[in-house]
C-alpha cells in the first residue's frame, strides 16, 4: 500500500471515529482531574506549506499529571512531514509545560511566566470538557505565532484538536483521537 493510500485510510478512520464522538460532551465545568493520565493516539495535520506534505500522519502521546495547584502536561509528537514524500523522514518532538494556578477556577498560567520575546508564553483554561492551552511565540523580528491546543474529553477518549498561525495565516491544523492507557 502506497503512503498516500495509507494516509486516505487513516483520515477516513479518523474521521469516521470523531464524527461518532463530536457532541458527546462527558460533563460541563470539568476540573483538571479528569485530564490526568497518559494518552495515546494517531492523528492528520493539514499544511499548505508544502505541496508534498499538506496532508501528514502523526502519532500522539500526551501525559498530563497534578503539581501543586496546577499541573504538568508533556507532549510527543511523532511526525512524517519531510524528506521524500514515499518514504518521509521520521521526527520526533517533545514538548513538556508546567502550569500555576492564575487566581480565578479552572485558569492557568505557564509557571515561570517570562518575556514572549525570549521564549513562548503560554496558558490554559478549561471550558465545559475542553482544555485549552495556548502559547504565543515572538520571534527576533517582531512576527508572531499563535498556537491553540484543544484536548476535548469524550465518550471516546481526547479529542485533539491544534491551529497554528503566524501573524494571523494559518499555517498549521492537526486533529487526532488518543485513548487513555494510564491513571497519573
Amino acid at each position: 500500500m502506497s503512503q498516500a493510500s495509507r494516509q486516505f485510510v487513516l483520515a477516513l478512520v479518523l474521521g469516521i471515529a470523531m464524527a461518532a464522538s463530536a457532541g458527546s460532551a462527558i460533563a460541563k465545568d470539568l476540573g483538571i482531574a479528569a485530564f490526568y493520565g497518559r494518552w495515546q493516539g494517531t492523528g492528520l495535520s493539514k499544511s499548505d506549506l508544502s505541496i508534498y506534505f499538506q496532508l501528514t500522519a502523526r502519532d500522539l502521546d500526551v501525559v498530563i499529571k497534578p503539581r501543586g495547584d496546577g499541573f504538568t502536561i508533556a507532549w510527543t509528537t511523532v511526525q512524517r512531514q519531510k524528506g521524500d514524500p514515499n518514504k518521509p523522514t521520521v521526527e520526533k518532538k517533545t514538548t513538556e509545560m508546567t502550569f500555576i494556578g492564575a487566581g480565578q477556577p479552572g485558569v492557568w498560567r505557564e509557571a515561570g511566566a517570562h518575556d514572549p520575546m525570549q521564549a513562548p508564553y503560554a496558558w490554559a483554561r478549561i471550558t465545559g470538557n475542553t482544555l485549552i492551552l495556548n502559547s504565543l511565540v515572538i520571534a527576533p523580528n517582531g512576527a508572531y505565532e499563535f498556537q491553540v491546543y484543544r484536548r476535548q474529553l469524550t465518550d471516546r477518549g481526547m479529542q485533539l484538536e491544534f491551529t497554528s498561525s503566524r501573524e494571523g495565516e494559518r499555517l498549521r491544523q492537526a486533529k487526532g483521537q488518543l485513548v487513555k492507557t494510564a491513571a497519573e
